[in-house]
């Protein structure tokens, strides 16, 4: 028997398939082993030698995984084809007492038979550059982690953390809402005028752009209102006709960074969520008739590069599905100092399997996001969106109006993927001669003012964190997700907004760890920990540099001032005092109400998110609560006398053919909705 060792149970189902019949296959489950939680688990004094030892929790794992490698005549390593993974597979190696100069590793960067198998025909030993580099991400997070959030419990609050990466996305935000508060909005005017062919009573709308010759600039009210008399004394005259032709192309197949952007913003999913769901696709889902299949390539990569099989693949499903008009070449893009290129682009692993024919094999959500990865990977391959365009330029004295239009001639890509999301324009300019006399319908002045740069939502984060090289994309969702637990950032209508503890917090780190929030210092540590995993740099060098650093940071600690952070107050009054009751925050980062009174008063209560809607069983308020997991649902307040609760928001509105209650759906649709058995109503 050989047994071959992957991390999910998911994936365990669908190699199983693929394998010859003599193999046995467990899952670790992901790491387990790592350094210990309550300890800071690196000897400073020892070379900073990691102190490992079996996560907790993960004893019967380990044990499973002992017995079975016991029996066997060979042990492979199968963990995912990253750091992390070759991380995991260094451990096993080491605790099953294997030969790291042996080959017993594989790495296979989609599910697939061929992928599998080839992988099995290839073994190699457990690269050392890889785990070296794994070691020293760990190794310097928990540095900062264990040796700043002490500090900032002494000197702010209890409970918070300090991060390498994490630190440096809230400080991003924080600056953004800096830029905000300290930027002074200046008026400016655009003038607009529609015209009209005389011949044919055609019109359009053109923009005052220059005055003699120049670009021009209206400040004020008094100057557009000027230039607007002067303007309706003179005759508009066609001055330029230029007809053209533009090209579109697509971007590229998905990268992890770009993927979590289109996601969230076609789908509206977090990137949290996008990274659970595009594992489940990666390590297989049941599809009737196939089996466990795995429906997209690895889904950790920042390489936009795509395999000759998969390409000749891509181009055959075109032609035939679209025809060989609809052809074009791989999308590629400038590739940064940082990409890893070992693994491909996230694709589908067969073109053919189309997302029509998963209806009924995926989730609502795994659909969505497969489709997403389908079309993206084909439209990559296709020809580009052709369009006819026109710009007029209109002469009216010393003023030059400007006005444009296009048509799309030929849509390319855009039959299967449409990037922003833009309606394809048309020419809505009528055919004009040079030197033809124009009617004036109508001049107008708008009245504009410079708009400070926009809070960032999770797409325009990621782009962020990927542009300034923070942090990798595979650890995104867990940065992002992390400063929203620990209370430093909150979402307002869908951005980002700094809280008074996240901008405490990242002024304290700003002023006394200046280097751990500096982007270009944290962007510097990722090449270094590419340069490890390239076998350019040695690990405990680079820990060694980043510590001295570190060090002398720490030892100016004492001399922070205690910052005091005003808790909110609120209307609520304690019952027990009198007091108005102020807004905590609990370690695991939960919101509850609490007596300002404390210690003589120790009273609290958990906060309360009113529907304004009354349960239709009792007629108390219905709330908004969340699960366990986090899932948000409502409830009556009479609970546990009152067992009313539902998933979908309740309304005040009643359905007109039976009387109950009417419900908002999750999403973005706003059709309300009755769920009364038989009844079916919906109105928007």
């Amino acid at each position: 028997m050989r047994l071959v060792i992957v991390e999910s149970p998911a994936k365990a189902k669908t190699i199983e398939r693929y394998l010859p019949d003599d193999c046995k296959v467990e899952a670790t489950m992901g790491h387990i082993i790592d350094l210990p939680k309550s300890k800071l688990g690196v000897d400073i004094e020892n070379d900073f030698e990691p102190q490992y030892q079996i996560i907790r929790g993960k004893g019967p794992t380990v044990k499973q995984i002992k017995s079975q490698a016991a029996k066997a005549e060979e042990v492979i390593l199968a963990t995912d084809p990253d750091r992390e993974g070759e991380a995991i597979s260094y451990h096993l190696a080491n605790y099953l007492g294997m030969d790291l100069n042996e080959k017993n590793r594989i790495e296979f960067h989609e599910i697939t038979k061929d992928a599998v198998q080839n992988a099995m025909n290839n073994k190699r030993t457990v690269d050392m550059n890889l785990v070296d580099a794994q070691q020293a991400r760990r190794v310097v997070d928990r540095l900062v982690g264990y040796q700043i959030s002490p500090i900032l419990w002494r000197k702010l609050r209890k409970g918070l953390s300090a991060g390498r990466v994490q630190s440096v996305a809230t400080r991003i935000i924080v600056d953004r809402e800096n830029e905000i508060r300290n930027f002074i909005a200046e008026e400016y005017h655009l003038i607009f005028a529609t015209l009209r062919k005389p011949s044919t009573k055609e019109t359009f709308t053109s923009q005052l752009t220059k005055m003699n010759g120049k670009k021009i600039e209206i400040s004020t009210t008094e100057d557009a209102r000027a230039i607007l008399d002067e303007l309706n004394t003179l005759d508009f005259i066609v001055a330029g006709v230029k007809n053209g032709t533009k090209r579109k192309k697509s971007a590229p197949a998905f990268t992890t960074s770009t993927l979590q952007q289109d996601a969230n913003r076609k789908l509206g999913f977090t990137s949290k969520r996008t990274m659970s769901i595009a594992q489940q696709l990666y390590e297989g889902v049941n599809i009737k008739g196939k089996g466990h299949t795995g429906l997209v390539t690895y889904i950790r990569t920042d390489s936009v590069r795509i395999s000759d099989v998969a390409k000749n693949a891509g181009i055959a499903y075109i032609a035939q599905n679209f025809g060989k008009e609809y052809i074009g070449g791989v999308k590629s893009s400038k590739a940064k100092g940082n990409v890893q290129d070992a693994h491909e682009a996230i694709r589908p692993t067969d073109v053919f399997l189309t997302p029509q024919m998963l209806q009924n094999d995926l989730t609502k959500e795994q659909l969505r996001l497969y489709t997403l990865i389908h079309n993206r990977f084909v439209a990559s391959l296709m020809s580009d969106a052709k369009y006819d365009t026109m710009s007029v330029d209109i002469s009216a004295g010393d003023y030059t109006f400007h006005a444009t239009g296009q048509s799309l001639t030929f849509p390319g890509y855009l039959k299967v993927y449409n990037f922003d999301d833009e309606e394809d324009s048309k020419l809505n300019i009528p055919k004009l001669d040079e030197g033809e006399k124009l009617d004036r319908v109508k001049l107008e002045d708008q009245q504009k003012f410079t708009q400070p740069p926009p809070r960032y939502n999770e797409a325009s984060l990621v782009k962020a964190l990927e542009e300034q090289g923070i942090g990798r994309p595979s650890t995104y969702a867990s940065t992002i997700s992390t400063i929203q637990q620990r209370d430093y950032v909150e979402l307002e209508d869908k951005k980002f907004k700094p809280t008074d503890l996240g901008e405490a917090v990242t002024k304290l780190m700003v002023e006394n760890f200046t280097d751990i929030v500096d982007l270009k210092f944290t962007a510097q540590m990722e090449e270094k920990l590419d340069d490890i995993a390239d076998g350019d740099v040695k690990w405990k060098e680079v820990i060694y540099d980043f510590h001295e650093d570190l060090n002398k940071y720490l030892k100016e600690a004492d001399n922070i001032e205690r910052i005091k952070i005003p808790d909110e107050e609120t209307d609520e009054v304690c019952e027990k005092c009198g007091r108005k009751m102020v807004i905590k925050t609990s370690r695991f980062g939960t919101k509850f109400l609490a007596c300002p009174g404390y210690p003589e008063c120790k009273n609290t209560k958990s906060i309360e998110e009113k529907t304004g809607v009354q349960c239709p069983e009792c007629g108390n308020d219905i709330l908004v609560r969340k699960s366990k997991k986090g899932k948000v649902f409502y409830g009556c307040k009479g609970y546990p006398e009152c067992n009313f609760v539902s998933w979908y928001r309740p309304t005040d509105k009643l359905c007109p053919q039976c009387g109950n209650m009417l419900f908002l759906p999750n999403g973005k649709s706003k059709k309300l909705f009755c769920t009364s058995e038989g009844c079916g109503y919906k109105e928007s």
